[in-house]
């Protein structure tokens, strides 16, 4: 008999609001309040989420008392339908979504020592915690995307929903704007090149002597947050998703206990020990060291921006040969200079929100009016490097009330989203329906987002 089976066996015998746990006193200090499926639903869970709620600034629909169990048991719904379909999250994103969430909470709390002050946990502890968690909502989300991967909405769909639909109805569409860009990189001082390279000679030399351990050596000095502290590792990733000149020589390596050659990508110098090939895919560890560009490089960089912008304003050449005969953006260059969002939808644009844009260069266009060029920058590209810019005003948008006409994609995402939570909602209703569920009493009253619960 299963080990589900047994569970629900044992759990249909016990009344819910007996399935508690309590103190020399006989105080309830935690209680089984719901069932779902063979998966209890404590009173500290709902505690739990209701505290993280409260630090992260959620806000429940209705009673929090009957809205958080609620939306713990959906998840719980959600997360066995996505182990019965092998949804999976590796472990280089779980490493990288929490370690993106411990970076955001640091920035909002202020330090290191102070978020461990505040959650009463080492940072290791807080780490380990995270990572069931973040594994779980991955699935979820993923179990989600997969149920409405194939709704899809028409144009006349789109219209037939907003065409009685009250003006102040009518979804506001925030200010929008499209941004040209030149970069220059700052020359790195060859001295400071030197420098890297002889460091990872040295690190390439305490492993071959046995001094210490690659993995060691990627916590302690590698400078790509990313895999520091998983010891430099990357997962199995297809070399057209690598660097090419890191994946040349990561593709190239037999012997999991040597070290490569020093390899420079776009994203600084390395190098790269093998741990595994599968197939097309290869799993490495590295140690990324960037060099640091000099304030006096900074400067001549910005001088000659400021020269290149003189030109443009004074009419020797157009914004747009500057930005595809001079920018080292290779992400722009062949567009005039012309930056694209990739939108949530995997949609390519080149129509930003200000919020969307890299902060520094939403700073220099906030004050710019259209056709206007601004003064030269400095900033940290995706990539991880100092780079100095410039950039023109191509294209403003107001923000205003949406319109068939000029917004149909905004309201064809919101006809679509409108879909897929129908869908979705749909889906969690039936689910209840074909689920064992036990809810204690004291929650019978409640109104639920979700029917079914109460039987």
């Amino acid at each position: 008999m299963s080990r589900i089976l047994f569970a629900l066996l044992g759990l249909m015998l016990i009344p819910v609001s007996l399935l508690a746990q309590k103190d020399s006193l006989g105080t309830i200090v935690d209680e089984v309040i719901w069932v779902v499926g063979d998966e209890a639903i404590l009173k500290s869970d709902v505690e739990a989420l209701r505290i993280q709620g409260q630090q992260e600034g959620m806000h429940w629909n209705g009673d929090p008392d009957c809205s958080i169990p609620e939306q713990i048991a959906v998840q719980k719904l959600y997360l066995n339908q996505a182990i019965i379909d092998s949804v999976e999250v590796t472990e280089a994103e779980i490493t990288q979504g929490v370690e993106q969430y411990i970076e955001n909470m640091i920035s909002m709390i202020g330090s290191r020592e102070k978020l461990e002050e505040y959650q009463k946990k080492s940072l290791s502890q807080i780490r380990a915690d995270l990572r069931e968690s973040y594994r779980e909502r991955q699935m979820v989300q993923g179990m989600q995307q997969k149920l409405v991967k194939n709704i899809a909405v028409t144009p006349a769909e789109v219209r037939r929903y907003f065409k009685d639909m009250p003006q102040d109805s009518l979804p506001f569409v925030p200010t929008e704007v499209e941004v040209q860009i030149i970069t220059l990189q700052p020359r790195v001082a060859q001295e400071e090149i030197n420098r890297i390279k002889e460091e990872l000679r040295e690190y390439t030399d305490r492993v071959t002597k046995g001094e210490t351990t690659f993995q060691t050596l990627a916590r302690m000095y590698s400078e790509d947050p990313g895999t520091a502290r998983r010891g430099g590792e990357l997962d199995y990733t297809p070399r057209a998703a690598l660097d090419p000149a890191f994946a040349n020589v990561a593709f190239s390596l037999t012997d999991p206990k040597r070290v490569s050659k020093i390899v420079e990508s776009e994203f600084g110098y390395h190098i790269i020990q093998l741990i595994d090939k599968r197939g097309d895919k290869i799993k490495v560890r590295h140690i990324l060291r960037k060099p640091v560009v000099s304030d006096d490089a900074v400067e001549k960089a910005i001088a000659r921006l400021d020269s290149i912008r003189t030109d443009i304003v004074e009419g020797k050449f157009p914004f747009e040969a500057g930005a595809s005969l001079i920018s080292d953006d290779k992400d722009t260059r062949n567009n005039n200079g012309l930056m694209f969002n990739n939108t949530e939808d995997g949609l390519r644009t080149s129509r930003f929100k200000l919020a969307d844009l890299p902060s520094e260069v939403a700073k220099a266009v906030d004050v710019l009016q259209v056709g206007e060029i601004s003064a030269p920058f400095q900033m940290i590209n995706q990539r991880g490097k100092t780079v100095c810019a410039i950039v023109k005003l191509k294209n403003r948008t107001e923000g205003h009330k949406a319109t068939i006409t000029e917004d149909f994609q905004v309201m064809k995402n919101l006809v679509l989203e409108k879909r897929r939570q129908e869908r979705l909602h749909e889906w969690v209703v039936n689910r209840i329906k074909s689920t064992y569920v036990r809810v204690n009493e004291r929650y019978r009253d409640c109104k639920f987002e979700y029917e079914g619960w109460i039987r």
